[in-house]
């Protein structure tokens, strides 16, 4: 299925413009994984942004999406899927939905989807796009701090939202083998890889200084 959703939407909307923001905007700043330039010329971003900004969509910049909300530069985007190091099969967390872009290039990539969003209309629509473009992720609505226990471990957790520390429920729910990719901080975060090397014992690196819109729910009071 997730071959064929890829060639329907790779068909759909401005080619042009996807591949001259692969070429010029993530492959010029040296994202390299074939898998990922692929996902990101696949994916419509056009689709998952609102009309009003869809004459934008493939700049290089986030984009309002409401609800005091963004969707991710596509830069961004990529770089934190190669970072992840996600293929076929790969079972991935993901918090903060929001227009469910992210996710859709992360299920492009072969991977396994499973995507939280606090935002509850900000959700619905997400669910409702991916639906549409027949992307297959799981979508729940929800507080992602304490991420989805009941289909824990995950290979790889990604986190579009910036906490001011790592959810200790997530670094449990991370398979031992596995990675995370998280910013962390206030009014600028420290993109942070976090590889968990046994039950007890984690890894971790800065990789990128990075601007995210807030993690709310228990993040803003959890310590």
């Amino acid at each position: 299925m997730g071959l064929l959703w890829v060639l329907a939407v790779a068909l759909a909307g401005p080619l042009e413009e996807r591949d001259g923001m692969v070429r010029d905007q993530i492959e010029a700043r040296g994202v390299k994984d074939p898998l990922v330039l692929q996902a990101m010329r696949s994916v419509p971003r056009h689709e998952f942004v609102p009309a009003a900004q869809q004459a934008r969509a493939y700049q290089d910049r986030p984009l309002p999406i409401g609800h005091r909300q963004t969707i991710s530069q596509p830069y961004i985007v990529a770089f934190m899927t190669e970072v992840l190091q996600v293929g076929p099969g790969t079972r991935v967390l993901e918090i903060g939905t929001g227009s469910g872009y992210q996710a859709a290039v992360l299920a492009a990539t072969g991977a396994q989807v499973w995507s939280i969003e606090i935002v509850e209309a900000l959700g619905k629509q997400a669910a409702a796009t991916l639906a549409r473009l027949e992307i297959p992720v799981k979508t729940r609505i929800g507080d992602g701090y304490r991420g989805w226990p009941d289909a824990a471990p995950f290979d790889r957790i990604i986190v579009t939202a910036a906490p001011d520390h790592v959810p200790q429920p997530l670094l449990d729910q991370l398979a031992v083998g596995g990675r995370m990719v998280i910013p962390v901080g206030n009014d600028v975060q420290d993109l942070v890889v976090i590889e968990r090397v046994s039950a007890q014992e984690y890894r971790r690196s800065h990789v990128l200084s990075v601007l995210f819109v807030p993690m709310t729910g228990e993040a803003q009071g959890a310590r």
